[in-house]
């Protein structure tokens, strides 16, 4: 009987072995590829029913039990025009030791052909278990990126970069490097002696690339030749923008923290640390330079992306307020009046303590505010964001700026 049953299993073998190869070539997905710039870290696996779940990788603070997942920014080699369900997973984050769900009913996504020209997409949010649900269409190249938001990596920094150095009206000045030694500088826009200064920090969290689409759009119409309203801006006020605090996790396709588990848009109610945090510390280094030269900044902006858009006025401890939140309620007003911005400014009972708008205000008594920027929704545009659609608010930003400073004149 051993004998007579040895080719009977063998053939049975070979049988099971043609069915599983011939679900695998029905099977229109070949490949989730996370092998380029500011892809996220991922798992990945095909559920019985075909979908595609998508296990995002948290990201941790150190001593902590925060942590955070939230970009996803990957790229679905399939068969074209096959149509995949997408299941993403892990959005159970923790903020300062509470579980919260990093998704929502208001979360989107972006689509892309080609990795540049990015179409917004609904989500399904399925409560019970904190997942977000949508099916994508594969185009004919068999190949469909799929982000949180539109991108904007440190090559598309570098190329801006690149491109505005030699202007006379640009300075880009080194200031130190990354954990991973990537070069960290503060550009300016305007003349050294401008009567007012502005200081912009962009993408402290790496998920977060409205900032940077701002700066960019202000810089391009500040830097714009034989524009008489931009000379006329830069007669006012100069900018000083740190367009990209946290390099390495944006290259690593990260959400929050930077590759030693530090925020850095926290712990700023005391120097920084220069081991886990050079980031910060080569910012702080050159503000203390600003600030004996005599050109303290008259204005601070930390830009970040979250699904509400406020202005967020923290208020410290024994610092006099009163001066200051009446310059925030002109700022809001004006924002109001010449941009797309409708989303108004946190109540005042918030407070958020160790933030860069609260430590530049109560150690230096910078006007500082953290601004945030909607991820899922432009009420002044009753539109979906984009990349353009930033690129405007920043635009907009020059003319607020020069009202502001007017004011105060």
């Amino acid at each position: 009987m051993r004998h007579l049953a040895s080719p009977v299993l063998h053939a049975l073998g070979i049988a099971i072995l043609m069915l599983a190869n011939q679900a695998l070539a029905a099977d229109p997905l070949h490949f989730i590829d996370t092998s380029f710039e500011n892809a996220s870290p991922l798992d990945w696996e095909v559920l019985a029913d075909g979908t595609v779940r998508i296990d995002l990788i948290y990201d941790h603070e150190r001593d902590s039990p925060n942590r955070a997942a939230g970009h996803w920014h990957f790229r679905v080699d399939a068969e074209p025009g096959s149509e995949l369900t997408l299941l993403l997973n892990h959005f159970s984050n923790v903020w300062n030791g509470r579980s919260a769900l990093a998704c929502s009913d208001a979360t989107i996504g972006f689509i892309s052909p080609d990795g540049k020209q990015w179409q917004s997409i609904e989500t399904e949010f399925i409560k019970e278990t904190g997942q977000l649900r949508f099916s994508v269409t594969i185009p004919l190249s068999g190949s469909l990126w799929v982000a949180r938001l539109p991108p904007y990596r440190i090559s598309d920094l570098n190329r801006l970069l690149d491109e505005i150095v030699k202007h006379p009206l640009v300075e880009i000045t080194p200031i130190g490097e990354t954990v991973q030694r990537r070069p960290l500088e503060i550009v300016r826009i305007g003349r050294d002696d401008a009567p007012n200064r502005v200081f912009i920090r962009a993408r402290a969290h790496p998920w977060e690339p409205g900032g940077n689409w701002v700066v960019e759009g202000m810089m391009r119409h500040l830097l714009k030749t034989h524009d008489d309203q931009s000379a006329t801006y830069l007669d006012r006020y100069c900018v000083y923008i740190m367009p990209m605090a946290n390099k390495d996790g944006v290259a690593m396709g990260r959400t929050r923290f930077n590759v030693f588990g530090k925020d850095l848009n926290r712990d700023w109610n005391s120097p920084p640390d220069e081991t886990l945090c050079p980031e910060n510390a080569a910012l702080e280094k050159w503000l203390t330079g600003m600030l004996d030269s005599g050109r303290r900044p008259h204005l601070a902006l930390e830009m970040h992306n979250d699904e509400s858009g406020k202005l967020h006025l923290s208020r410290p401890d024994d610092t006099q307020l009163d001066a200051y939140l009446i310059r925030m309620n002109r700022l809001e007003s004006l924002l109001v009046e010449k941009t797309w911005f409708r989303e108004g400014a946190t109540d005042p009972t918030f407070h958020n303590s160790g933030t860069l708008g609260e430590g530049w205000l109560s150690r230096f008594g910078i006007d500082a505010v953290i601004h945030e920027l909607n991820a899922n929704w432009i009420e002044g545009l009753q539109s979906r964001p984009s990349a353009e659609h930033w690129m405007m608010y920043g635009q907009q930003l020059c003319e607020v700026l020069d009202a502001y400073f007017k004011a105060a004149d």
